[in-house]
């Protein structure tokens, strides 16, 4: 067994989320809803862009134990949560000052605040962060700006640091 899958092992079984009972056939579900936008934000992107990276990269955190998705299961499962968020403020940057000082100033960055609740709606986890644009460009970069993986990868890495995954 390789040090990736001893690794995968010990996160999975550090999921207190989740009962002890679970079997194979009766995954969690965990939600990913769209993250909604602030009334004073000036959000020129797309979220469902950001909706479909927070799926992916969550899928890649839950392994086979959790099902991650955009939509609700047609069958309910026992255990299902939602992950909601909100984008509080957003800032374009400023491409003379990423090009003149450079060292990451000058780039595209919001502030985000995220929940996860269980099937009862009580809020199991509660973050707020700051997310900034990677050093390098992205795929997404014309419908997302440069804050789709970070945006996802925070997201996925708070959860996974909160033994949620």
């Amino acid at each position: 067994m390789n040090k990736l899958s001893r690794l995968a092992i010990a996160c999975l079984a550090a999921i207190p989320l989740l009962p002890a009972t679970i079997q194979a056939q009766d995954k969690a579900v965990v939600v990913v809803r769209e993250f909604s936008v602030g009334p004073n934000t000036g959000w020129p992107y797309d979220v469902k862009q950001l909706q479909s990276q927070t799926v992916a990269e969550l899928r890649g955190k839950a392994g086979t134990r959790l099902e991650v998705d955009s939509e609700s299961p047609a069958t309910q499962p026992s255990h299902v949560y939602t992950l909601n968020g909100e984008i509080i403020s957003w800032r374009a940057g400023n491409a003379a000052k990423r090009i003149m000082v450079g060292m990451g100033s000058g780039r595209e960055s919001a502030e985000i605040r995220y929940w996860l609740t269980d099937g009862q709606g009580k809020r199991l986890f509660e973050h707020k962060d700051t997310i900034r644009a990677e050093f390098w460009g992205n795929a997404y970069a014309g419908s997302v700006g440069q804050l789709a993986h970070p945006f996802a990868s925070k997201i996925a890495g708070r959860l996974t640091e909160a033994k949620v995954f």
